[in-house]
């Protein structure tokens, strides 16, 4: 059985779906693993560091492909013209990546119009078994990492509380939005540079995981939070007038933040808008927000996608795009090994192939497409 790992060709991805540790580890479970010639420049991997760990080589992404069994990706693949990479995969060949099932629909017709069996690992269920394959989580947690870097770098003063001789430095303020895997993170590493951190989430239960991590929590109503969360543990679609209260609440403590990072995402849906111009307009020149959001179309009302803009009174708005990409080797290295433990399950050790458990909760969870249906119940009307 052969798995292609072909290059990234969406602008801005420097990700590779294998690792050199990866590689080695599915060769020894009998596998041909098929790397494309610089499928891992980006996240500075080289080829020969696959090429040791027991993978072929492949000149192009054609040849990388032709004959997959297996096709392991970062995202989804183009599907129209001169760089349609999916016409390059054989009938019955399984995709894997991080497709974006729920936002782009009209790319998983065209999955089950070619005979492709594709696992969306974006839709991996919140269940204990699950966590490390979990690429949301994986890759969220570096992306909270990062955000803080990308706001203190844009930040003109220092985090920590400086004394000296000259006079004391008061800490940075930051103030985070939406404690997932990305807020906790951005929560931990700004304590860890020294900021007073201060965070919010319509779902009551992250208190206490704030407050474990050094940072206050802000509560907006108690009452309407308390169910604010999925089963799966996702941040339900709140009411109106929850978001009149959040305004009024945060409206008010984030003119004293220095540096705000949201991260509020709502699975199939745009991101709610946390911060309006009205508050940006309220912060202090020199303050910095840093929205993950803003592929979903951004917490904040004046992000702007891959670009990092100025206010009229001075406020700094950091709205890059894939933020995981910016920690490429890192978050490839996570990416991979969440494949590979989805993977290793199913593996047919004696016939060296995998043969999916359609029963498995994180199979059927992640299924969108198979046997030319669309199976998965968020996509074929079941679920909606």
């Amino acid at each position: 059985m052969k798995i292609a790992i072909p290059k990234e060709r969406r602008t801005g991805e420097k990700r590779v779906a294998a690792s050199p540790d990866v590689v080695k580890k599915l060769v020894a479970l009998g596998f041909d693993v098929i790397v494309e010639k610089g499928a891992g420049v980006g996240a500075a991997i080289e080829d020969a560091a696959f090429k040791d760990a027991g993978a072929t080589i492949a000149k192009d992404a054609a040849t990388a492909l032709k004959d997959a069994d297996v096709v392991l990706k970062i995202q989804r693949p183009i599907v129209e013209g001169d760089a349609n990479e999916l016409a390059l995969m054989k009938k019955g060949a399984v995709l894997i990546a991080h497709l974006g099932a729920l936002a782009h629909q009209e790319d998983v017709k065209v999955y089950a119009t070619q005979g492709i069996t594709a696992f969306a690992m974006e839709l991996m269920p919140r269940i204990s078994r699950a966590q490390s394959m979990d690429i949301l989580s994986s890759q969220s947690n570096l992306a909270g990492y990062k955000a803080v870097l990308d706001g203190a770098a844009e930040y003109g003063s220092a985090f920590p509380m400086m004394m000296t001789a000259a006079g004391t430095i008061a800490p940075a303020k930051v103030f985070v939005m939406g404690v997932g895997v990305a807020g906790l993170q951005a929560i931990a590493t700004a304590k860890r540079l020294g900021a007073v951190v201060t965070a919010t989430d319509v779902r009551p239960a992250t208190r206490e995981q704030v407050e474990s991590l050094g940072g206050k929590f802000l509560t907006v109503d108690a009452e309407m939070e308390k169910d604010a969360e999925t089963e799966g543990g996702y941040a339900k679609q709140m009411p109106p007038e929850y978001f009149e209260k959040q305004k009024a609440v945060v409206a008010e403590h984030i003119k004293k933040q220095n540096i705000v990072i949201t991260t509020a995402l709502i699975p199939g849906r745009p991101a709610p808008e946390l911060v309006s111009a009205d508050m940006v307009a309220s912060m202090a020149a020199g303050s910095v927000i840093v929205d993950l959001a803003v592929e979903a179309g951004g917490n904040c009302a004046l992000a702007k996608p891959g670009k990092v803009v100025t206010s009229k009174n001075g406020v700094k708005i950091v709205g890059h795009e894939n933020m995981p990409s910016r920690l490429p080797k890192d978050s490839s290295v996570l990416f991979a090994k969440n494949l590979l433990n989805f993977l290793t399950p199913h593996v047919d050790r004696e016939n060296k192939t995998i043969a999916f458990d359609w029963e498995d909760e994180t199979v059927g969870g992640t299924c969108v497409v198979r046997d030319g249906q669309i199976v998965h119940p968020l996509l074929s009307g079941e679920g909606k």
